[in-house]
């Protein structure tokens, strides 16, 4: 039995510390305290007033410093404390001289005053001013607002959580990270409305005990200790100002932590990092010193400083030549939850003396969609049109493939044309076209008779003759028998085409021991009796590739399980056990064709094609290739691509079904040409589904009447 874990005593002393300081610090309120204590709390205050400052700073978003409203509360009373012993000890020991209070509070007042208690005063009470009028208030009304925006958007970010968890874009882990972070996001937002007011009412006291500790200890110094007007006000008036200066300075410093919390917009920068990127822009320079040089001639100015201001901010302007704002300068605030790198919120790997970071020399989404600039109004964050029919399409590949289909990345890509984009899988790039955000394109349906004005392309998708037309042209368009498509609608459509094709490439071990784990709960048996005591996983991965690869889905884990069970026992190869598996599966991939009540539309082979065929592939390669001449090859691809044209014509996705020695064979040699083409053997069509010819490739092609169901 593991031992169990106990806390140690640091751990349990620690514990105990901030008890204990809430504790101390009541305490202080009630007990008189020695001077020399007094002196030692009050350099620590200033010492957490900096340090809680600094981290303020350095957060990369505001929930990164999720404990400052219970911070500040602490802070709060911690000098209310120290003012309510100081003023003690002043009102009991003031009249013995300006070092009764001690060291810290004479210092101060000393400094401040400097032989002239008016000018102490005033000081104080702009100071103040500062605090209360400026920074306190517009913390406060910062927070107020932002808790406010916070809550109202809470059930807006919920929904968008459990979107994305529907379309397989978060696992059920992160979706519930993302909820916990909008929930904290809501409580700290709420509890800074309310932190607030500490700062402010701190201040209120500052005032209010400055004013009890001149007043009283005028009357106290003349009325019980006999001391002179004169004299009762040069000491307690010193007293008081540094008194107040001592606990004034730290609010000072956590009123503008306040500030910079409230007002900090979440980015993988700190504060300085963050405005020193975004104001180091050579075109903001410029401008800046060219008005400070005009006022440099100006006469009567103090031309000498205005024209060294001017240098230097031309020297800046200078250094910073290459200091442009492009798409990847722009910080995007961060979404709860969403992934960061390790050390922190937007950490980034460590950059060379170069500034060249691993990220920028490696790409492991496993699919992404780069854009030019003039595309990336399409994107637009999570509401883009784009970022919604990508989500929506995998949803959809991810139903029909039978696993989740990885996140597409989006990037902003300089290098490409404003209007090109580019579509990989993994490093390899797989589609790539060009699209008019501010156009439509119009595809010619059967009924089309007018040549539409624009620009005339190919569809990526299926490559049909289009027309890229303007908003104006769509009524004629559609009048005309055109289908109209929005661009972004393309470019998700292109990419759901390249997916569908390239899915083998997109599962791995990982992927496949995670569809392993989610059956394990309904068949914990089959999964753990088969894997991998019958079928190692990286056998049992092979194998749903080359499933995948024939487009068949995989979603019927637990029937493949079955059937690999059976196949162990023959020692055949991954790609072999896939064909062995097809008859049982074709039909999952059937199904998503059309109706079943409906016809299945076939394409097949002319019988003496056919035995040319698999004469070829006897012939061929040990991994049963096709050895045939160009001149057959093209006449094949031709007539086939002109049959599955005429097909998607009416409407129709054609199969083609070719003898079942000769499938994998065949849809090898048309993949490369004809990716979207299925193949199936004879023996995987159903039983029980009626099927339509459609045409006959080799020889003369035919479009016969209907056939019968296949008996």
């Amino acid at each position: 039995m593991a031992a169990e874990a106990r806390p140690t005593v640091l751990g349990r002393m620690g514990d105990l510390t901030l008890p204990m300081g809430i504790l101390a610090i009541m305490a202080m309120m009630v007990l008189p305290l020695p001077v020399a204590l007094l002196d030692t709390f009050f350099v620590a205050n200033i010492v957490l007033s900096l340090l809680v400052l600094m981290v303020a700073l350095h957060s990369y978003r505001p929930l990164d410093f999720s404990s400052f409203p219970s911070i500040l509360l602490i802070s709060t009373v911690l000098r209310l404390a120290l003012n309510v012993a100081s003023t003690r000890i002043v009102l009991t020991d003031g009249h013995t001289g300006g070092g009764a209070a001690g060291k810290v509070i004479q210092a101060f007042g000393e400094f401040v005053i400097a032989g002239n208690f008016l000018v102490g005063l005033l000081v104080f009470a702009i100071l103040v001013i500062i605090n209360l009028v400026v920074i306190t208030k517009g913390a406060g009304r910062v927070s107020e607002v932002s808790a406010r925006f916070t809550l109202d958007a809470m059930p807006g970010k919920q929904m968008a959580i459990d979107a994305d968890l529907n379309a397989g874009l978060l696992t059920p882990e992160e979706a519930k990270i993302r909820r916990t972070d909008v929930a904290a996001e809501a409580d700290f937002y709420g509890a800074m409305d309310g932190a607030s007011k500490f700062v402010k009412g701190d201040a209120v006291a500052g005032i209010l005990i400055l004013a009890i500790n001149v007043i009283g200890g005028i009357l106290i110094g003349t009325l019980q200790h006999g001391l002179s007007a004169g004299e009762a006000a040069e000491t307690y008036i010193l007293l008081s100002i540094g008194d107040g200066l001592v606990a004034q300075i730290p609010s000072l410093l956590l009123s503008i932590a306040t500030a910079v919390i409230v007002t900090r917009v979440s980015s993988s920068h700190d504060m300085a990092k963050l405005i020193g990127k975004q104001m180091n822009l050579r075109r903001a320079w410029i401008p800046v010193a060219g008005v400070m040089a005009l006022l440099g001639i100006v006469p009567g100015m103090p031309n000498l400083l205005f024209m060294i201001a001017a240098a230097g901010a031309a020297a800046l302007a200078y250094f910073n030549r290459e200091g442009t704002i492009d798409a990847e300068d722009v910080d995007t605030p961060a979404q709860p939850g969403a992934p960061r790198a390790a050390g922190g919120a937007g950490a980034k790997a460590p950059a060379d003396e170069e500034g060249i970071v691993p990220d920028d020399v490696a790409d492991h989404a496993p699919i992404s969609l780069q854009i030019g600039y003039g595309l990336i109004q399409m994107a637009g964050g999570e509401g883009g049109a784009l970022v919604s029919r990508i989500t929506g399409i995998r949803k959809e590949l991810s139903k029909a493939m039978g696993f989740v289909v990885p996140g597409v990345r989006i990037r902003d890509d300089l290098s490409l044309p404003p209007n090109q984009y580019r579509i990989r899988i993994g490093q390899r790039i797989v589609g790539e076209d060009v699209v008019y955000p501010d156009r439509k394109l119009a595809l010619p349906g059967g009924g089309s008779t007018k040549k539409l004005r624009g620009i005339e392309v190919k569809d990526p998708s299926f490559g049909m003759d289009a027309v890229w037309i303007l908003p104006q042209q769509v009524t004629e368009a559609e009048a005309d028998d055109y289908v109209v498509v929005e661009p972004e609608s393309v470019i998700a459509t292109h990419l759901s085409q390249v997916v569908t094709s390239n899915a083998s490439d997109l599962i791995g071990p990982d992927d496949v021991q995670g569809l392993l784990d989610t059956l394990s709960k309904s068949a914990p048996t089959l999964v753990s009796s088969v894997v991998p005591k019958l079928v190692a996983l990286h056998t049992l991965t092979a194998v749903l590739r080359y499933l995948l690869a024939g487009r068949i889905p995989i979603s019927d884990l637990r029937h493949i399980l079955e059937g690999l069970a059976e196949l162990s026992a023959r020692n055949l190869s991954a790609i072999d056990m896939a064909e062995a598996l097809r008859p049982s599966l074709t039909p999952l991939l059937l199904q998503q064709l059309g109706p079943l009540n409906s016809a299945l539309p076939l394409i097949t082979l002319d019988p003496e094609l056919e035995q040319i065929l698999l004469r070829a592939r006897q012939a061929g390669d040990l991994d049963g290739g096709l050895a045939i001449d160009n001149g057959l090859a093209q006449t094949i691809l031709t007539s086939l691509a002109d049959a599955t044209d005429r097909a998607a014509g009416d409407g129709k996705t054609a199969v083609v079904v070719v003898a079942t020695p000769l499938r994998r064979s065949f849809a090898a040699f048309i993949r490369p040409h004809m990716p979207d083409t299925i193949v199936i053997g004879i023996n995987e069509l159903p039983e029980m589904r009626r099927v339509e010819v459609l045409a006959v490739v080799g020889g003369q092609s035919t479009l016969p009447r209907p056939g019968q169901p296949k008996r």
